[in-house]
């Protein structure tokens, strides 16, 4: 397909996947795919429905981005006691569903991951919907809606509960498996990559949206100190290039006391076999995780792109990750975009790590599945490291794959050959993120969310 087909398309996707609330539009669906077996996917997600956000930003279009802020404050209310476990107020759903144009009584119903796989409550919701209401007050300069008095209780909401001492010495955020974008058991739970990046740029968020008044000093004053240190300790910690990997592995474990080097008591044993030469000088990479006796060396691509989009990572670190896409271009991008982690895990590892899950098979979904909508931040991070070049080329593939195969939501395979097994076509975020990536690159300053937050 043509690209002007192909955009065609996208934009007729999204359209099409709009979801209205007593005449409003109020959101789009996850995809439109009448074989799918999931009744879910005719919800809207929060994750889901930031590029489709973006998109209509950028077309000047921001009355449903507004109406979507405003519901998802609302429908904070709708929790429901689980398992006798009461949740905190600060955390917003995961989707909500319309009612029936037939329903006209009836209020949009929220799911807080009582009728998810799992049933983990979301982590990143709360985050998105903030980072969102910072693009929407960028793109329309409509400050007074996040100075309101309900959107400062929601952010303030969020922080109480993001923000809660813990019983651990780290700034990063713990969290659960399946309680993010990765939303099965994949052996993330602990401080993964994707969620300190979103925790920082909701951290920085709110530094320019809370209003500092003596409700809010306690809170700004918490927040600015904690993304300070989580800036410092991602970028060190989290860090791993050719000298960082040399480090680790001449580590002594077992240190006491102030003086210890490995402060994580993190083996040399526990670095896998495929690291060994996968890195090229100049290149480097966020590492998937992090915690005591623990490293995930896998590469997460969306946690790595956004830390370069928020500013966690310093000018050198997102060049060399930039630089590491395109040494290993087959193996992080492929034949289609764009690989969600590398490598898959498989044999008893897979068994173990997913609990012999059948959708996360090697090379499948979250397991080293293809995923086109990661499409929109591969090429703002490019474009933010000056790397139009490696945009370009990654959107081309896109728009030569996705359209004809009608927009799928991930591809499987080494490679990224193969339409996903289980993948649901009409894929709403596929489309919307070429329908981004397309945009930023005919016009880089269409967007303000990706001024950099970046906060001082």
């Amino acid at each position: 397909m043509d690209p002007a087909s192909a955009l065609e398309s996208a934009h007729q996707l999204l359209n099409d996947a709009i979801l209205y609330h007593e005449g409003e539009p109020v959101g789009t669906a996850a995809a439109l795919d009448n074989s799918v077996a999931a009744e879910n996917y005719e919800e809207c997600f929060v994750r889901d429905f930031v590029p489709s956000a973006l998109v209509f930003l950028m077309e000047g279009k921001p009355e449903i981005v507004r109406n979507f802020l405003c519901l998802i404050l609302e429908l904070r209310n709708q929790q429901s006691v689980m398992a006798g476990h009461e949740r905190a107020p600060g955390l917003m759903p995961a989707s909500f569903k319309v009612p029936k144009k037939s329903d006209a009584s009836a209020t949009p119903s929220a799911d807080f991951g009582d009728r998810a796989i799992g049933r983990v409550a979301p982590v990143d919701s709360a985050m998105w919907w903030m980072l969102l209401l910072r693009s929407y007050v960028l793109t329309t300069g409509d400050l007074a809606l996040a100075h309101s008095d309900d959107f400062q209780d929601g952010m303030r909401e969020t922080l109480e509960l993001y923000l809660q001492e813990s019983f651990e010495t780290s700034p990063a955020m713990l969290v659960p498996d399946a309680s993010f974008m990765i939303d099965r058991r994949m052996g993330v739970y602990g401080h993964p990559l994707e969620i300190q990046a979103l925790f920082y740029g909701m951290l920085s968020t709110a530094q320019e949206l809370l209003i500092s008044n003596d409700e809010n000093k306690r809170l700004l004053r918490i927040s600015k100190k904690r993304l300070q240190t989580l800036r410092s300790y991602v970028r060190i910690y989290f860090w791993l290039d050719l000298e960082r990997l040399n480090e680790i592995h001449r580590y002594k474990s077992e240190e006491f006391g102030t003086g210890a080097v490995n402060l994580l008591n993190i083996y040399p044993e526990s670095i896998p076999g495929w690291i060994d030469g996968w890195l090229s000088p100049g290149s480097g990479y966020m590492l998937g995780n992090l915690g005591p006796g623990r490293i995930d060396f896998r590469f997460f691509s969306f946690g790595n792109l956004l830390a370069i989009l928020f500013g966690l990572t310093t000018e050198q670190q997102a060049e060399q990750i930039m630089n590491l896409y395109e040494y290993r271009w087959k193996a992080l991008f492929g034949l289609a975009p764009l690989k969600i982690c590398y490598p898959a895990v498989s044999g008893d590892k897979w068994a173990f790590t997913t609990g012999s899950d059948p959708k996360n098979v090697p090379w499948s979904y979250h397991n080293g599945g293809n995923w086109p909508c990661l499409i929109w931040a591969f090429v703002g991070a490019a474009i933010r490291t000056g790397r139009s070049e490696l945009a370009r080329k990654a959107l081309d593939i896109t728009l030569d794959r996705a359209p004809d195969d009608n927009w799928p939501e991930y591809y499987d395979g080494k490679w990224g050959s193969l339409i996903g097994r289980r993948s649901n076509h009409g894929q709403v975020w596929s489309a919307a993120g070429v329908i981004i990536a397309h945009q930023l690159l005919e016009n880089p300053d269409s967007l303000p969310v990706f001024e950099s937050i970046n906060f001082q």
